[in-house]
């Protein structure tokens, strides 16, 4: 039966104490990598018979504006149908050089994802076949779901308030 504790150790004994920040919230077994291996541990975990994750059932990205240096987590949620236990790993990157291994060369469902991350954050997935917008408009020079960008447009005379509970 392949348990946390399983799949820790073999991470653990492939990749060293490079794999940190492990927790199971939820009951899911979550880790931080260096971006650097993201695809090498995308790999491990796909090609070992024991773990077996064959699917990435999500790619997004969370802007920690705070976390200098480290600003962007790329998140990978991996399931194993056999076994049926969900993963989740995080990557960091830098926003001054958000460069991340793209990961469409195994998992070919990473490409709309990859696309929509970039779209909405400007995660530049390096080797990715068609890197370009998919849900905003190419014109767009900045990208939404940054935490730069008031949640508001503070110069709307036309809100009560009152009505907002302000």
């Amino acid at each position: 039966m392949l348990t946390n504790q399983v799949i820790q150790q073999k991470l653990t004994e492939k990749f060293g104490e490079v794999l940190t920040n492990w927790q199971e919230p939820y009951g899911m077994l979550t880790f931080t990598a260096p971006k650097e291996l993201n695809l090498k541990v995308l790999q491990f975990l796909y090609d070992d018979s024991e773990l077996n994750f064959t699917f990435l059932t999500d790619l997004q990205a969370v802007h920690y504006p705070d976390n200098k240096g480290a600003e962007f987590a790329v998140v990978y949620h991996l399931h194993n149908w056999k076994d049926n236990v969900r993963i989740r790993f995080k990557v960091y990157a830098d926003i001054q050089n958000p460069d991340v291994f793209s990961a469409t060369a195994l998992y070919q469902s990473a490409n709309f994802m990859e696309r929509e991350t970039y779209d909405f954050f400007g995660i530049n997935f390096i080797g990715h076949p068609n890197l370009i917008r998919i849900l905003n408009v190419e014109e767009m020079d900045y990208f939404p779901l940054r935490k730069e960008f008031p949640l508001e447009d503070q110069t709307r005379i036309d809100k009560d308030d009152e009505m907002f509970g302000r």
